[in-house]
């Protein structure tokens, strides 16, 4: 028993500490409020929210009616298997973007996180509606089968055929998974989990409680200037802070806050 605890724990111990490592580093624990928020703020946009109703009878099979009769556990399954396709996607793609920076990051770093505030501060223009040669949608034709069945192959088709309003958002997360000396596959991954959470978990919401939700749409939609005005100004912002340099001084504090901090792993 000794031997296969000695034998087990150096690599057991290896994967805790790069755990640590990923959750406690400060650009990554700046960059998941953003994250978050980014996906929600995609959820709220034009291009998704007028057609959450349409997403919710697709994937789960059922008509208006039934849809009114709150089959919650119906629901709740097939918006799940959607969140999972999409986040499937997205995730892959975080990480590989992530990896790719790994790969790049040298002593350039400095300047190649004020490079990318300027794409950010861009991409926030773009959200906004601005640079119209940018808002086309790029959509795949073949539709899965209605249903649960389809549930996971229509959110895999969601995550590939970007919408103009997720495009933005999701590129400034991944954009901040690129950047920074910790760049990494486990950091990419982690900060597009966290955006499919926040764009994923509206959702499941509305498959618990449709009626409601869909009151709670409502609002939304009539507030949609402002929403979309919002989340290409938190794009604008994430990108000046990062071209200022500020975005580095703000991760150097919260890891010189975060030195003497360990995870009871």
């Amino acid at each position: 028993m000794s031997f296969l605890t000695a034998a087990v724990n150096p690599a057991a111990e290896s994967t805790a500490n790069a755990f640590a490592d990923t959750v406690l580093n400060g650009s990554v624990l700046l960059a998941i409020p953003v994250a978050a928020l980014a996906g929600l703020v995609s959820f709220l946009s034009p291009c998704v929210l007028p057609l959450v109703p349409g997403y919710l009878g697709y994937v789960t099979g059922l008509t208006g009616v039934d849809l009114q009769k709150q089959r919650r556990g119906r629901m709740f399954a097939g918006i799940g298997l959607f969140v999972l396709g999409f986040s499937l996607v997205f995730v892959a793609l975080g990480a590989g973007i992530g990896q790719l920076g790994a790969w790049l990051k040298g002593s350039e770093q400095e300047w190649i996180t004020q490079a990318l505030g300027v794409v950010v501060i861009l991409l926030g223009i773009v959200f906004m509606g601005g640079m119209s040669w940018f808002q086309r949608d790029r959509k795949i034709e073949a539709k899965p089968p209605a249903g649960l069945w389809g549930a996971p192959v229509l959110g895999i088709t969601f995550g590939l055929g970007w919408a103009p309003c997720i495009g933005p958002t999701l590129s400034a997360v991944q954009l901040l998974s690129f950047s920074g000396s910790d760049a990494s596959a486990a950091k990419g991954a982690l900060l597009t989990f966290v955006y499919c959470l926040g764009l994923g978990l509206p959702f499941l919401l509305l498959a618990v409680g449709f009626r409601r939700g869909m009151g709670a749409l409502g609002v939304f939609r009539r507030h949609r200037l402002a929403l979309q005005r919002f989340g290409g100004g938190m794009l604008i912002a994430l990108g000046v802070l990062m071209v200022s340099g500020v975005w580095n001084v703000w991760i150097n504090q919260l890891q010189g806050w975060l030195g003497n901090v360990t995870l009871p792993i």
